[in-house]
């Protein structure tokens, strides 16, 4: 792995985060109906969900949902990992509000759009950056070199962060025709099991796409190397983000907008306490490494946590291309809530 640098800094509020704020007292000043009193969260495996680990160890959810007039509101935050396991979750409504790859939003937000039930809207953006394709098979040097003996593990096929990564990573190396090229050799697993089975040599999987920390894993170990970088073939894209169907954000607007300012509480305090942040994330997740090496991860130029929607087009455009999505968004704003509307979004 290259060598990283660490760059933290601390500037002045910019004018979006000022409108954002104001959009948001605005929203949860606004009269509404008696909301729910508990707020289920999802989350999956990973560095990329370390805002919500913040959320959670912290209390922010709480403590703006009190200053919005709601209190004694539960939150509970359930683990579920894969784009197509998160969506089944947020249409059952076995979750409120849900933290996912951009790429099984999209999904969902194109399959439900033009039904007031199910339409589901984002909420902001939690990480972006930083995907990872590795290997244990020495002569996989380029997606030029995936056999027919190789298997590729994702959280999940087709609709998961990995898989769409995976996609257009192949459709960029051998055109948008062909982007699917790949999928027949691809097998879901957690990544726990993904790492495990990377790790052991002695499964099937070959390859990996995975995020933080579990790349990081994988590349201490001689015998596996990378392949590609999301960030060095797209630049930095959203990753995880959080998102709520249209219905519960209607009859909730206050508790909408609590979680929203919760968010961005969550990621201010990581770029201020990137210390006591790495430690939050041992000692909450289920997949446990040493502090300084999640310190290590978290300052990391490849990752950024910022509550700003990036290259959302890049994926919608990608995806339609290719007929994964049978509507496109004109623009990002069509897939956020309004009060973010003011950020610089892509």
């Amino acid at each position: 792995m290259r060598a990283r640098g660490i760059a933290i800094a601390v500037t002045p509020l910019p004018y979006w985060w000022i409108a954002l704020v104001t959009a948001i007292a605005l929203v949860a000043s606004a009269s509404a109906s008696a909301e729910v009193g508990q707020l289920r969260i999802s989350r999956g495996f990973g560095v990329h969900y370390l805002p919500l680990y913040v959320m959670e160890e912290k209390a922010l959810l709480q403590k703006r949902a009190l200053a919005a007039g709601l209190d004694g509101v539960e939150v509970e935050f359930v683990l579920i990992d894969g784009g197509n396991h998160i969506n089944d979750a947020v249409l059952a409504r076995s979750v409120d509000i849900a933290a996912t790859g951009t790429g099984g939003f999209l999904t969902l937000w194109a399959k439900a759009k033009g039904n007031p039930n199910l339409e589901v809207i984002g909420l902001g953006g939690s990480a972006s950056g930083g995907m990872t394709m590795t290997t244990r098979n020495p002569a996989l040097k380029s997606l030029r070199d995936v056999t027919e003996k190789d298997r590729i593990a994702l959280p999940g096929i087709k609709t998961s962060l990995g898989a769409v990564i995976l996609q257009m990573a192949v459709a960029k190396e051998f055109g948008d025709t062909e982007y699917a090229r790949l999928d027949h050799l691809t097998v879901s697993l957690p990544y726990p099991e993904a790492v495990a089975a990377m790790l052991s040599g002695k499964s099937e999987i070959t390859a990996h796409v995975a995020s933080a920390p579990f790349s990081y894993m994988e590349l201490e170990n001689p015998g596996i190397h990378k392949v590609f970088n999301s960030v060095e073939l797209f630049g930095h894209l959203t990753t995880i983000m959080a998102f709520t169907t249209q219905q519960f954000r209607t009859a909730n607007p206050k508790l909408a907008a609590s979680f929203v300012a919760a968010l961005q509480e969550a990621i201010e305090f990581i770029a201020t306490n990137r210390t006591q942040a790495a430690r939050i994330y041992t000692e909450t997740a289920k997949v446990k490494q040493p502090e300084a090496e999640i310190l290590r991860i978290i300052n990391d130029p490849d990752i950024r946590f910022t509550l700003v929607p990036a290259g959302i087009m890049s994926y919608a455009n990608f995806m339609h291309r290719v007929g994964l999505l049978k509507v496109k968004p004109e623009s990002w704003k069509d897939l956020f809530a309004s009060e973010l509307h003011g950020l610089p979004g892509s």
